[in-house]
């Protein structure tokens, strides 16, 4: 025990304001929901320092390994990757409260390690900073970057969302849809079909990236599967629920505890495609990350938190009027695309019928927070809470499915339980009339479940063993999802 001006304090008790005043210096320059720059500590083995052959030793079970906190880690993420329990890095860091969210980035902290084999190179491809379509693309213009290039995309046009597109304009609609950075999808297709390079379109049947599936036919579709897939990998990561993944050639393929989120991605992506050296190229400091460089700078050069150390959610309301009851029919499932991220819930109206109807006049869609509209659209109407006009900065919400008529225009502010639409099943696939919802930060979709999970009115999602099951719960109650809108998916808005 430790005594100071007449307080006694436990070892725990100051190892943990010691976490809180490292949390206070990581973040003191962060204007909340601002999403501003901040200093970062550089991330292990960044960029090019490393060889990207895996040189990790055989570790003794539950050894202690050095680890620097990167941007949006957890916990239950860090457990699963490193092959060890919440518990065990509780015990090894006691400064760390057991209820914190995300990790502040730069925070150094040890880990017990229990080694598996196949981990991958350590090299790092890119930030997350240079992932997500958030801060770190501001001031950046599609438009008049592609413009500038001589390669074929500048004359491409395709059909994108039920209108004819250029090609800047097809490549800012995927970067908007999934939240990735529009740099990151122009390296891709220079990279892969010199699309800023080369005036001449590459004659691949259809298949620009190599993906080669009828049902993604076409430079948009094929776009949409990458950033599709990038995805996937970038949240299967930073859940914890993707951990390996097989190659082309069969060869199963663990990426190394140490990567970053985006880094991951990178790699999921090209192991969706190639194998053996062709492989090991591109996820290495000669493939995409030098395409990166040479057209946009060096990534790793931006020291910028993207997701604060101990994030919290604000305050938000069920996505329907208070004293009105709807069906919980969808849990955790994909913010958009298909697979991670499980960042979206669904909410339907009563209904009289299975299927697509027109709800009663009472039953619309409400504001979750005071904010201001800065998309509303075919893709989805997002309120952004910061005020600030730009959905790639601070906390904002995702509306998808509301009806064209009654829909909230753009530069509109709205408070918190006011009408900004109708649910409906305009807008991508739908069985039946319902709001999908999601929350992201800083342009990063926010997993529904977790340490940060999608808490309304106190309700907080929890995810089901498959996409768009699971539950609700708040205290000891218990609301479960179900599609088919049962008595036991039903719940109350402004109820205590």
């Amino acid at each position: 025990m430790v005594e100071k001006r007449g307080v006694r304090l436990s070892p725990i008790l100051l190892m943990r304001s010691f976490f809180l005043l490292l949390l206070i210096l990581l973040t003191a320059c962060q204007a909340s929901g601002s999403g501003d720059t901040l200093p970062l500590l550089p991330p292990a083995t960044p960029g090019p320092t490393l060889s990207p052959s895996p040189t990790r030793p055989v570790y003794a079970p539950g050894e202690l390994v050095d680890y620097i906190a990167q941007d949006g880690d957890t916990l239950p993420a860090l457990a699963a990757r490193f092959n060890t329990t919440v518990r065990e890095i509780l015990q090894a860091n006691p400064f760390i409260p057991e209820q914190a969210t995300t990790l502040p980035p730069g925070m150094p902290m040890k880990i017990p390690i229990y080694y598996l084999p196949l981990w991958g190179t350590t090299f790092h491809s890119l930030p997350d900073i240079a992932f997500v379509y958030g801060p770190g693309d501001r001031g950046f213009n599609t438009s008049a970057f592609v413009t500038a290039q001589r390669g074929w995309l500048k004359d491409f046009r395709d059909y994108v969302a039920s209108s004819w597109k250029d090609g800047a304009g097809m490549v800012e609609q995927v970067a908007t849809d999934f939240s990735i950075s529009p740099r990151l999808l122009l390296a891709i297709l220079e990279y892969q079909s010199q699309a800023l390079s080369n005036p001449e379109l590459p004659q691949t049947g259809g298949y620009t990236l190599g993906y080669r599936d009828p049902y993604h036919r076409g430079v948009y579709l094929q776009l949409v599967w990458a950033a599709n897939t990038l995805n996937h990998g970038y949240y299967g990561w930073r859940s914890g629920k993707l951990t390996e993944f097989e190659l082309p050639d069969g060869r199963l393929y663990r990426p190394d505890p140490w990567q970053n989120a985006a880094s991951v991605a990178v790699q999921y992506y090209f192991s969706r495609l190639f194998a053996g050296e062709v492989f090991e190229q591109a996820i290495g400091p000669n493939g995409l990350l030098a395409t990166y460089r040479r057209l946009f700078g060096d990534p790793w050069a931006e020291k910028a938190v993207l997701i604060p150390g101990n994030l919290t959610q604000p305050p938000l309301r069920l996505p329907f009027p208070a004293g009105r009851r709807w069906a919980y029919t969808g849990g955790p499932h994909t913010g958009w695309g298909t697979g991670f991220p499980w960042a979206a819930l669904d909410f339907a109206p009563p209904a009289t019928q299975r299927g697509c109807m027109t709800p009663a006049a009472q039953d619309f869609v409400v504001a979750m927070a005071d904010g201001v509209i800065v998309r509303s659209g075919a893709n989805g109407l997002i309120l952004d809470l910061d005020g600030d006009g730009d959905e790639r900065t601070g906390w904002t919400i995702f509306y998808l499915h509301l009806a064209t008529e009654g829909r909230a225009a753009v530069g509109q502010t709205v408070h918190a339980g006011e009408k900004i639409g109708y649910p409906s099943c305009e807008s991508g696939r739908a069985t039946g009339t319902h709001v999908h919802i999601a929350r992201k930060y800083n342009g990063e979709w926010i997993l529904a479940d977790g340490p940060l999970g999608f808490n309304l009115e106190g309700w907080v999602a929890q995810n089901g063993p498959k996409p768009y099951q699971g539950r609700l719960q708040r205290g000891f109650d218990i609301v479960i999802a179900s599609e088919y809108a049962e008595g036991f998916s039903q719940i109350l808005a402004g109820a205590p």
